[in-house]
């Protein structure tokens, strides 16, 4: 069975939208894009190597493949790009638009994902798409989950973690960087627990 890690980058209030760049994702009139770019300081690029060790696909939606499959093609001479080109890349989508991207394969839904990870093959590694999360999270699909959070207040964009499956995470790691940007990489661990603090008659 394959393990699925998950990876965001995320402002302080939890946007995602367009980390790489200003023309990344544009949509609902974003205009913030490459906010991670000023803060990817050497322990961020550190831990991204680090996530990428080992033998890897990518579990991707189609706008997050899209934006993927019009870069990673175009560089060459670069191990990390070639690790991401010669990856099988498994995008969940219902759109019957073409997957030019070499090595691409189309799963129609969580269930097709579902069904994937009982095979046997490399970890699956997500990264962005941001509209996967709440299935993934309310199937329980998801193994491993590192947040990269930056220092910043976006205000508006897309948020990949609003509307989830409730869940109790245990904290397996984390950094922090000279730029200021928090890493933490977390494992499901059951229920949400409450209390409370009112003082007992």
């Amino acid at each position: 069975m394959r393990r699925i890690t998950a990876g965001l980058f995320q402002s302080l209030d939890g946007v995602v939208q367009a980390p790489g760049g200003p023309q990344e994702d544009e949509s609902g009139g974003f205009s913030l894009g490459g906010w991670t770019a000023p803060h990817f300081d050497e322990t961020v690029g550190a831990f991204m190597d680090e996530v990428f060790d080992g033998p890897f696909d990518l579990l991707l939606g189609r706008a997050t493949y899209d934006i993927f499959a019009a870069h990673w093609p175009r560089i060459t001479g670069d191990a990390f790009a070639d690790r991401f080109n010669q990856a099988a890349k498994y995008v969940v989508t219902t759109s019957s638009a073409p997957l030019a991207w070499a090595n691409s394969h189309a799963l129609a839904d969580i269930e097709a994902v579902a069904s994937l990870k009982q095979t046997t093959g490399p970890d699956l590694i997500v990264q962005g798409s941001s509209t996967l999360y709440p299935a993934l999270l309310s199937a329980g699909l998801i193994d491993r989950l590192f947040l990269i959070t930056f220092p910043m207040i976006l205000g508006r964009g897309k948020r990949a973690l609003r509307d989830s499956e409730p869940g109790a995470w245990h904290l397996l790691d984390h950094r922090v960087s000279q730029s200021g940007v928090i890493i933490g990489v977390y494992e499901p661990a059951g229920a949400v627990a409450t209390g409370s603090f009112a003082l007992e008659d």
